[in-house]
């Protein structure tokens, strides 16, 4: 799978931002067969971050959201803030 094709948006709720100064997360809306190991590799090579963990679930609407945690030395929020929101 093209690594452009796994992240389709990134999320960002209440919970989302407590996820992201707590815990150093970030929440994206991925494609339904990309697997943790696409999801890691996209975010990697996309924003040039190291990932420590990637969970996964499918939600009530459907979606499959990735809660991907962060590398201590790299920062969620300059994440968000190169793709402009925050």
């Amino acid at each position: 799978m093209d690594i452009k094709d796994v992240i389709l948006y990134a999320e960002l709720t209440e919970k989302d931002m407590y996820l992201l100064d707590k815990y150093n997360k970030i929440i994206f809306i991925v494609n339904m067969s990309s697997t943790k190991k696409d999801i890691k590799e996209a975010v990697e090579k996309l924003f040039n971050v190291k990932v420590k963990k990637v969970n996964t679930l499918i939600d009530y609407k459907g979606r499959k959201k990735a809660y991907v945690t962060l590398e201590k030395e790299y920062k969620a929020q300059d994440i968000l803030s190169k793709l402009g929101l925050i």
